[in-house]
């Protein structure tokens, strides 16, 4: 059976501060009233948040405010995980979002793992884009760069894309086929140019050796 709280914050994709709301039991105990986001939708609790909305809507706003002037200076934020993976460029296990919070926190930023959105985890090699809710307003994207090697990540967080092995071989592959069909292209234009001119010369030798003829 559902279960009406108050939000004391906006929460994505459930509402706005101060809306009442029906949420699944589990949900509401889990998450929402442990992380003090919410509170039952009893009589004395909404009198309770009616007499703190304005002290709470303040906190909010330095809350947000902290959070946006954070944000400003991880918009650029790149965090390297380095992993073991295939030729197939398939990692040897998983990125999850514990790893980004710790990998993050060893370049000197300190996240939550709650605080990034992961919806499944990483396995595979290359730049990822993730985003982090630094406020139930505030949200940036950084990229992790999951690789083999630190010179690999370099050449990720450069703009680099990683080929996977069997596919580096057929686009060599599929490179050689193309010189070789122009080479081929080449060759065939290039026959009838000097067949052609052949043919002019043989034309031009004839009316010479009838003049020839006609002297005698």
């Amino acid at each position: 059976m559902p279960m009406n709280v108050i939000l004391l914050e906006r929460v994505p994709k459930l509402g706005q501060m101060g809306d009442v709301v029906k949420v699944k039991p589990g949900f509401a105990r889990n998450f929402l009233l442990p992380q003090t986001k919410a509170l039952r939708a009893t009589k004395d609790n909404i009198a309770y948040f009616e007499s703190q909305r304005k002290t709470l809507e303040a906190q909010n706003l330095e809350r947000r405010k902290d959070a946006e002037a954070v944000a400003a200076k991880m918009s650029d934020l790149k965090v390297t995980l380095i992993r073991q993976a295939s030729e197939s460029l398939q990692l040897y296990g998983s990125v999850t979002s514990r790893d980004i919070a710790d990998a993050a926190a060893a370049g000197g930023v300190k996240l939550e793992r709650s605080q990034v959105e992961l919806d499944k985890p990483i396995k595979a090699l290359g730049a990822h884009k993730i985003k982090v809710h630094l406020h139930p307003e505030v949200v940036v994207e950084i990229s992790a760069l999951v690789a083999r090697s630190p010179d690999e990540a370099e050449f990720l967080a450069k703009g680099g894309t990683l080929v996977a092995e069997t596919e580096r071989a057929a686009l060599e592959a599929a490179e050689a086929a193309q010189r070789a069909a122009a080479q081929a292209a080449a060759l065939f234009e290039a026959k009838p140019a000097a067949e052609g001119e052949a043919a002019a010369e043989t034309t031009d030798e004839a009316p010479a050796e009838e003049a020839a003829v006609e002297k005698k």
